[in-house]
């Protein structure tokens, strides 16, 4: 194999890498889809939300076979007080068949996924790293692994490696990441009886339900938490930003414990147990952390080209419709008998006229006020604020609802420092969150 030349080889074989291979494939090209786990999955992390309509892209007649837990038809928005939870949220029946989005488990969804390119005529090689690109000139030509007589030779490499593409670093593209440009997402799954699910969240059938949550949960750094339902199991987590995590001096599991032991938490996962315990690393630097997408001989997509959205935790999503577009680029290189940069910038546009840089767009500002605003009071003192505020309009002890009113109001612009700052903080809010 190793004096054998191919069309593409993926290097990573997660809903980026299998989104590509199976594109690729499906057209007749000759791929190679490396992965340095024993099997798909056995090292990927996600929260555990699986987007359909990204999937159905990618795999039109199989997209309903994928191994999903629960379709949700509701999710939640908390705020998190100490021992209480500001709460947003939304449930409708409408959610039929197809589904919007399920709970999904990658260790069975990954292997899935790269079957189905394995199926269409991709190559798979496991349990084999690639330890650096083969270059001749600007032009990556393939791959070198950890095997013996491991070179492996292609007209293009998509990299999809994950967060911390040795790729991409290779190439200069992916730089060191500073510790205000990535947080670190810690997750259990705990094992609780389908019937309690079904009680605790409401549900019936295959139903689920997703909760987000900040505020004193991440015990004053920035970040989030989320809830999620499978069917026999919950996956909770939360991320914070690494440079609070060091300041603090606070550990991943310490964190996670102190989120297990708030009351509304408590109460969900109470009687479960913990089954699978894993850390994963989650670019938060948005589109202008994203680099170049494609040059002479490669593409990169998915989190190896930083490609999440982590307002709204998206990620999966953007994995597979990058990996796929990446794969149409490259079909279309074939055709050319061209895989210079000049071709396969078309993976680029595609990208550009997509979802995917439009949402990130959008958000662009958000990482800026997360390292400029104090988190203590992002994630700490408003949350608190705004339970003491509702706590108060709902409290009815005989005083009148307009000296109420002002004093939830008064307890928002104490927590912000004075009513200039929290109409500031709006403002830059309201601009982070429009481009």
């Amino acid at each position: 194999m190793a004096n054998e030349k191919f069309d593409a080889i993926v290097v990573g074989a997660g809903p980026a890498g299998s989104a590509a291979a199976y594109t690729m494939a499906k057209a007749g090209l000759s791929v190679v889809l490396l992965e340095r786990g024993e099997f798909p999955g056995a090292k990927n992390l996600f929260g555990g939300v699986l987007y359909r309509k990204q999937l159905e892209d990618v795999l039109p007649d199989q997209w309903h076979k994928a191994p999903v837990e629960r379709h949700i038809v509701e999710q939640r928005i908390w705020l998190m007080g100490k021992d209480s939870a500001v709460t947003f949220s939304h449930r409708n029946e409408a959610y039929k068949e197809p589904y919007n989005c399920w709970t999904a488990l990658r260790v069975k969804f990954d292997q899935w996924f790269a079957a189905q390119a394995e199926a269409a005529g991709a190559l798979p090689i496991y349990e084999t790293v690639a330890t650096e690109l083969i270059t001749e000139g600007d032009r990556v030509v393939g791959v070198r692994t950890d095997r013996e007589d491991g070179d492996l030779y292609a007209d293009v490499v998509v990299i999809a490696d994950g967060v911390n593409s040795l790729l991409g670093k290779q190439l200069g593209i992916h730089k060191e990441w500073q510790p205000d440009e990535v947080s670190l997402a810690v997750k259990e799954i705990i094992a609780l009886p389908r019937e309690k699910i079904q009680d605790r969240f409401n549900l019936e059938g295959d139903e689920g339900v997703t909760i987000e949550f900040m505020g004193e949960t991440s015990l004053g750094m920035a970040g989030m938490g989320f809830l999620y339902t499978n069917k026999d199991t919950l996956s909770l987590g939360i991320g914070v930003m690494v440079n609070h995590l060091k300041k603090k001096k606070i550990k991943p599991y310490e964190l996670l414990d102190h989120v297990k032991k708030h009351p509304m938490i408590r109460r969900l996962i109470e009687g479960g147990e913990t089954k699978e315990y894993s850390g994963h690393l989650i670019p938060e630097g948005g589109w202008n952390s994203v680099p170049p997408l494609s040059g002479n001989g490669w593409c990169i997509t998915g989190d190896a080209a930083q490609l999440v959205n982590f307002v709204h935790r998206e990620g999966s999503n953007l994995a597979m419709t990058s990996g796929r577009m990446a794969g149409e680029a490259v079909i279309e290189a074939k055709k050319r008998g061209d895989f210079s940069r000049e071709t396969l910038r078309l993976y680029d546009q595609k990208v550009a006229d997509s979802f995917i840089r439009k949402d990130l767009v959008k958000y662009k500002g958000m990482h800026q006020i997360l390292k400029e605003e104090d988190p203590e009071l992002l994630f700490n003192r408003l949350p608190q604020a705004v339970n003491r505020a509702a706590y108060e309009m709902f409290l009815v002890d005989g005083v009148p609802k307009g000296e109420k009113q002002k004093k939830a109001i008064q307890y928002l612009k104490q927590a912000a420092g004075g009513t200039w700052n929290l109409l500031k903080m709006g403002v830059k809010g309201w601009r982070a969150m429009n481009g």
